[in-house]
């Protein structure tokens, strides 16, 4: 609480704040559209040049202030991006979407990991985080599994930024891939494997786009939001998961993460329309910029140097789950869809 009394806390979180408005312009423009970089994405690459590039040391000032932007504000964007779904859509997308989506997130997340640990030796944590980010909805994940295991921020970095290199890459290789006709599938199938194999929301959006098909647009959107709906089961288990493997330090204590348990009840709230649709799409605007906070937080405290230190195999790691998701993700659409 004595944060909240100190006045270099208040310089400092409006900076972050400001600095986050700055990527919000950025974030208009067609060329970034275009590429299918979110705000949350622009927010930590902006975060990460003003330390990395420009050498711009931040005081210990702004220590408070970036570390309540990467914990208590995340947490509570966290519980806020509920509003973004309702379990009429995911009934709409029907038995098939759901079975995808739970597949898709339970093998990317089980072969990362496994492959992460036990073959590349890679820190445990950043295995989670990049596997979590292919996995289930890119750098929300992240951020969203950051909270769960409190691990420093250059690792989330290191999972972010394979968000953005492969996600880019699908975002321009599936719609290339289906029209050429190396790929062969339907409307429905079309919409599962955008939705169920892309990373990022936007990463969707703009391939879903590609195809000028509103079925398409429309249901690849919600498959991918049956992913994120996962991300509050997905991070009780990785926390009840991690507990186990520090009985020594916790004592056998149980940690959920609460913010993954209201995530929940938010999303069934929202399922009952009791806000108007003009109120729900503004607190999803606030709590995008509220998660770009975030973003921008981790990029300002992020060090390269950290980064190198990891060497090439994090991207290795990306680069297998990315190819599992073309073929594996295909593989189970056009089982599940028989």
């Amino acid at each position: 609480m004595r944060r909240f009394k100190d006045k270099n806390f208040y310089f400092a979180l409006s900076t972050i704040f400001i600095l986050t408005l700055f990527a919000n312009y950025i974030s208009q423009f067609d060329f970034f559209n275009k590429l299918g970089l979110s705000l949350l994405i622009i927010s930590i690459l902006i975060g990460m040049i003003i330390t990395n590039i420009f050498k711009i040391r931040l005081p210990q000032t702004f220590d408070s202030a970036i570390a309540f932007c990467t914990k208590e504000l995340l947490r509570l964007a966290i519980v806020f991006y509920g509003f973004r779904l309702t379990f009429n859509e995911i009934l709409n997308i029907g038995f098939d979407g759901i079975i995808v989506s739970f597949l898709i997130v339970f093998t990317t997340f089980t072969l990362g990991y496994i492959i992460g640990t036990k073959v590349l030796k890679l820190d445990k944590e950043i295995t989670i985080l990049t596997s979590a980010g292919s996995a289930i909805c890119g750098a929300a994940a992240v951020l969203a599994t950051e909270g769960a295991l409190k691990n420093k921020a250059y690792k989330s970095a290191i999972a972010v930024s394979t968000v953005v290199l492969f996600g880019t890459i699908a975002m321009f290789l599936y719609p290339y891939m289906i029209k050429a006709g190396f790929v062969t599938l339907n409307e429905e199938q079309t919409a599962l494997y955008i939705g169920g194999t892309l990373h990022e929301v936007a990463h969707v959006v703009a391939a879903a786009n590609g195809f000028e098909n509103e079925l398409i647009e429309e249901n690849s959107v919600v498959v991918k939001m049956l992913r994120v709906m996962l991300l509050a089961p997905f991070l009780i288990v990785v926390s009840l998961f991690l507990i186990n493997k520090k009985e020594k330090k916790e004592k056998g204590k149980v940690v959920i993460p609460w913010f993954a348990v209201f995530f929940i009840l938010v999303a069934v709230f929202n399922s009952f329309d009791f806000l108007p649709k003009e109120l729900v799409f503004t607190i999803n605007e606030i709590d995008t910029f509220i998660l770009a906070m975030a973003m921008m937080a981790l990029g300002l405290k992020t060090d390269l140097k950290n980064i190198k230190q990891t060497g090439f195999r994090p991207i290795l790691l990306a680069t297998i789950l990315f190819i599992w998701l073309i073929f594996g993700g295909l593989f189970i659409i056009n089982t599940v869809t028989l």
